[in-house]
């Protein structure tokens, strides 16, 4: 299982940051899970529910696609970027963790590259005391860098420096093209190992259970059947 990867995907971050600078001036909607958060952290929508731009959710809940904003016309720069990954985009969004904000410790539930969606990070302004935490462990995303989090592990992030923090997010479908890119070598990967994973509390490995179940491969569904058997023995000890 996968929990981060930092990917090597060159991105052009100069005319990005001319272009989202300019966009800093536009209305921004607070993010819509406040009790997630304090401060304050805002979106602008650039592909969404039905190219809905006053939407900053990024899930469909009732039907319907995903469709690109009025605001996406603005930014042919975010426009060419998104290009450079070959693969259909659900959300695209632009989120702004203001100076002072946390965000508390989450799960976005599924929201993993093993169960088809891979959610993709690229800092477009950030500061070195941004803390991100995913799965207890500090990552450092640079400005111009490419990433991928699993958001189905807990995180959480805290901007303690002077100016904001923008990234660029988006959700896409994995594809083949995208498994191909995450066999790159020269990516940074990191992996939950078999013995990381029996290391998690018990709900922890019951969700990680139903995770590799819906991966549907040898491997995955071998790992998940030797979860469970462990997992089936130890309760049964504690009773």
């Amino acid at each position: 299982m996968i929990r981060y990867a930092r990917l090597n995907i060159a991105v052009d971050i100069v005319p990005l940051q001319q272009e989202i600078g300019e966009l800093i001036q536009k209305k921004w909607l607070p993010h819509y899970n406040k009790k997630d958060y304090t401060g304050e952290w805002e979106v602008l929508a650039l592909r969404a529910p039905n190219g809905n731009a006053n939407s900053p959710i990024a899930e469909l809940l009732e039907g319907g696609s995903f469709q690109d904003t009025e605001m996406m016309a603005q930014c042919p720069e975010v426009k060419k970027t998104l290009e450079l990954l070959h693969c259909e985009k659900q959300a695209v969004r632009l989120l702004n963790l203001k100076k002072g904000a946390e965000i508390k410790e989450h799960r976005d539930a599924e929201l993993a590259f093993e169960n088809g969606e891979a959610r993709i990070h690229i800092p477009i302004f950030t500061n070195p005391r941004v803390e991100f935490f995913l799965d207890k462990t500090l990552l450092c995303m640079n400005e111009g860098e490419c990433w991928y989090i699993n958001a189905n592990m807990p995180h959480s992030l805290k901007n303690l420096g002077d100016s904001d923090r923008v990234h660029l997010v988006f959700d896409c479908i994995v594809n083949d093209w995208l498994k191909d890119v995450f066999h790159d070598p020269a990516n940074k990967i990191s992996i939950l190992s078999e013995a990381e994973l029996w290391m998690r509390t018990k709900d922890e490995k019951m969700l990680i259970i139903q995770s590799l179940r819906m991966q549907n491969n040898e491997t995955s569904l071998r790992i998940a059947d030797e979860m469970d058997a462990k997992l089936r023995l130890y309760m049964n000890a504690d009773h």
